[in-house]
């Protein structure tokens, strides 16, 4: 089931340009498009939105302000010109906060934010697994938080390894870290990110994902005690630390 959403912008060729990206990813529909915040609150009002891509400043009603009326508000990412509202626009909890010109990559961005924070509440770790896109070869991939065994970076990019498929991301490996939600994502290297529900094994050295193994580097101490929950038992795991190759 897509993710409902809707644009609401003054601007007709910024509406246009917002749709156009959206309609690349098959895992959101837009169900409607407004003017002005007035237009926006009959939908909100007769239809269920999980996403608003919400303008700020048009006229007689801010887009801040309308946050700010609505009873049960949905999921907003805030577009406009006018980055002085940005300290406002997270106080209201907004997943993100982009400035016009508004580029594909930074769109990708805010709604892989969207997709984790929903990915949080609406499936725990015993339901459906999120997902994240990635532009690979001018194109949008999604790739299932579940299926990814493990990441390296590799110079300028970073590889995603799943069971039967590699894939290839122009992209640092501290970026897809923030992009990974962390109960499920643990960085061990400064060249790797394991799914800790993939290991298999591990020792103070190495990780072992089954029979894949990579090392701890030195800088990341909290390996150890991150993947065992700080059992005390296991302390011992963590006495000295391995070299990082």
């Amino acid at each position: 089931m897509p993710f409902k959403c809707i644009v609401v912008d003054d601007e007709p060729h910024a509406i246009k340009i917002l749709k156009g990206y959206i309609d690349s990813l098959d895992q959101f529909k837009i169900v409607g498009s407004c003017n002005n915040a007035f237009e926006a609150i009959k939908v909100l009002t007769n239809e269920k939105i999980d996403l608003v891509f919400l303008d700020i400043n048009m006229p007689k009603l801010l887009g801040t302000q309308l946050l700010k009326i609505l009873q049960y508000p949905p999921k907003v990412i805030f577009t406009t010109a006018h980055k002085d509202y940005a300290i406002e626009a997270f106080e209201l909890d907004a997943i993100d906060f982009l400035l016009k010109p508004i580029s594909f990559e930074r769109f990708i961005k805010a709604v892989n934010k969207f997709c984790q924070t929903t990915t949080v509440e609406v499936n725990p770790m015993d339901q459906a697994p999120g997902f994240l896109y990635f532009r690979v070869n001018r194109k949008m991939v999604k790739v299932l938080l579940d299926d990814i065994l493990y990441v390296e970076s590799y110079r300028d990019y970073i590889i995603i390894h799943e069971k039967n498929n590699e894939i290839k991301v122009k992209l640092t490996i501290s970026a897809v870290e923030k992009m990974l939600p962390q109960r499920l994502f643990l960085r061990i290297h400064r060249s790797f990110i394991v799914s800790i529900g993939k290991v298999t094994a591990f020792t103070k050295y190495d990780v072992e994902i089954g029979k894949i193994e990579l090392p701890i580097g030195r800088s990341f101490p909290e390996v150890i005690k991150n993947l065992t929950n700080n059992d005390s038992s296991l302390s011992d795991l963590n006495d000295g630390f391995p070299s990082e190759k």
